[in-house]
C-alpha cells in the first residue's frame, strides 16, 4: 500500500508539474530561459516535490485504508453484500455525473484520480471478498438446497443435506465445561467447529482475571480449545468477524448463527431458552448428558457423603461422581459423614439434574 501511495503521489505531482509549472513560471516572469519553462522539467520537479510530500502523508493514508479494511471485514456478510450493491449503484451514478465534467481545464483529476480509486477499491474488494469467502458461500447454500429439493427426490435431497452439515458454534460456557472435547472425539458432532473471535476474547479476559477461580476456568477453556484443534480429527475455524453494535456475547452468538446458518452449542440454560425463542438451532450439552446418564429411580439406595447444608431447613447437600446434586432431606446433622440415602424423586431439566433423597436410617425409624 505504501508503494501504491508513493506511486500515486509521483504520478499526481508529475502531471501537475507538466500541466501547470511552465505556465506558473511564465506568469511570475521568474526566468525567460526556454528550459525553465519546459513541460518535461516541470513534470520532473512536480514529481520530486510530491514524492517528498508523500513521505509525510503515507503513514496517515495507509492507516486510514487499513481502518476502512478492518471495518468492512467486521461487517456481517449480508450487510456487506447489500453495501457492495449500493457501492456499484453509486459508482454508476458518479460515472454519469462526471461525464459533463470531463471537459474542465483541471485535467489532473479526471486523468489520475480514477486510476487511484480503481486500484484502492480493487484492493479493498479483494481483501474483503477473500477473508469473508466462507460467509458468502453460506449465503448461497440455501439457494442450492432449494434447487436440489425441486430437482431431486426426497431421498436425494436428504443425501445432499447430509453432505453439508451445519457448522457448530461453541460458546464460552461449553468450552470451559470441557466435555465438548470428549464429544468431538467420539465423532457425535458433524461439520465444522466454529470458534468466534469474541468468544476467544472473553476466554482470554477470564484467564487474565485477578480471581483465582475465574483464572483457572479461563485457562482450562483455552487448554480445551488447543486440544480440540491439535489433537482431535475435527475441522476448526476461527470466525474473525464481530458485531460491534451488539455488546453481549450471547446476542453475538445468536446473530452469528443466523448469519452463517449454524447451530449454537452451549450448556447455558438461559442462552438455550433465548435461542429457542428466536428460532436458532441449539445443542445443549446438559440435555445430552441427561439423556445418556444411568436412570436413577425413586426408591433406589445410594451411598453418598453429605458435604454442606442446603437452602431449606435441615437439608444437606451431596454430589455424585459426575457432579449431580443430591438434596438430602433432614441431612444437616450428617454433614461430613458417609450415609446411605433413599431416593424420593428426580428432577431433570436443561440446567442439569437434581436428586432428592432421605437418609436410610430415617426411613427405617419411620
Amino acid at each position: 500500500m505504501k508503494k501504491v501511495v508513493h506511486l500515486f503521489f509521483i504520478i499526481l505531482g508529475g502531471t501537475m508539474g507538466y500541466l501547470y509549472l511552465p505556465g506558473l513560471v511564465q506568469l511570475l516572469n521568474v526566468a525567460e530561459s526556454s528550459w525553465l519553462t519546459s513541460s518535461i522539467l516541470g513534470m520532473i520537479v512536480g514529481a520530486i516535490i510530491f514524492f517528498i510530500l508523500s513521505y509525510l502523508l503515507v503513514n496517515y493514508i495507509v492507516n486510514f485504508f487499513r481502518w476502512v479494511e478492518d471495518a468492512l471485514v467486521k461487517l456481517p456478510a449480508m450487510d456487506l453484500f447489500f453495501g457492495s450493491l449500493g457501492l456499484i449503484v453509486g459508482l454508476v451514478i458518479a460515472y454519469f455525473v462526471n461525464m459533463p465534467l470531463q471537459d474542465m481545464s483541471i485535467r489532473v483529476f479526471s486523468q489520475v484520480l480514477p486510476l487511484f480509486i480503481m486500484i484502492i477499491l480493487g484492493y479493498l474488494g479483494f481483501q474483503v471478498g477473500f477473508r469473508r469467502r466462507e460467509e458468502f458461500m453460506n449465503i448461497l447454500k440455501p439457494a442450492k438446497k432449494d434447487k436440489r429439493r425441486s430437482d431431486d427426490s426426497e431421498e436425494d435431497d436428504a443425501d445432499s443435506k447430509g453432505k453439508y452439515p451445519s457448522p457448530k458454534i461453541l460458546d464460552t460456557s461449553v468450552i470451559i465445561d470441557g466435555r465438548i472435547a470428549d464429544i468431538c472425539q467420539t465423532n457425535f458432532l458433524e461439520g465444522t467447529i466454529v470458534i468466534p473471535q469474541f468468544v476467544l476474547g472473553e476466554l482470554q479476559h477470564i484467564a487474565d482475571s485477578s480471581d483465582a477461580l475465574k483464572r483457572n476456568r479461563g485457562r482450562r477453556g483455552l487448554d480445551i480449545l488447543n486440544r480440540i484443534q491439535k489433537e482431535l480429527a475435527v475441522k476448526v475455524e476461527i470466525y474473525e468477524g464481530d458485531f460491534e453494535d451488539i455488546p453481549e456475547v450471547d446476542s453475538k452468538l445468536i446473530k452469528l448463527a443466523k448469519v452463517i446458518d449454524g447451530i449454537v452449542v452451549t450448556n447455558d440454560f438461559n442462552l438455550n431458552k433465548v435461542c429457542d425463542f428466536q428460532g436458532v438451532p441449539v445443542l445443549n450439552i446438559n440435555d445430552l448428558a441427561n439423556a445418556v446418564k444411568p436412570v436413577v429411580l425413586p426408591g433406589e439406595e445410594l451411598h453418598v457423603q453429605v458435604i454442606k447444608d442446603g437452602k431449606e431447613h435441615n437439608q444437606g447437600v451431596a454430589y455424585l461422581d459426575d457432579g449431580t446434586m443430591i438434596v438430602v432431606e433432614e441431612g444437616r446433622d450428617y454433614i461430613g459423614k458417609n450415609i446411605e440415602v433413599v431416593i424420593t424423586s428426580v428432577l431433570q431439566t436443561s440446567a442439569g439434574r437434581m436428586i432428592f433423597a432421605k437418609p436410610k436410617l430415617l426411613e427405617k425409624a419411620l
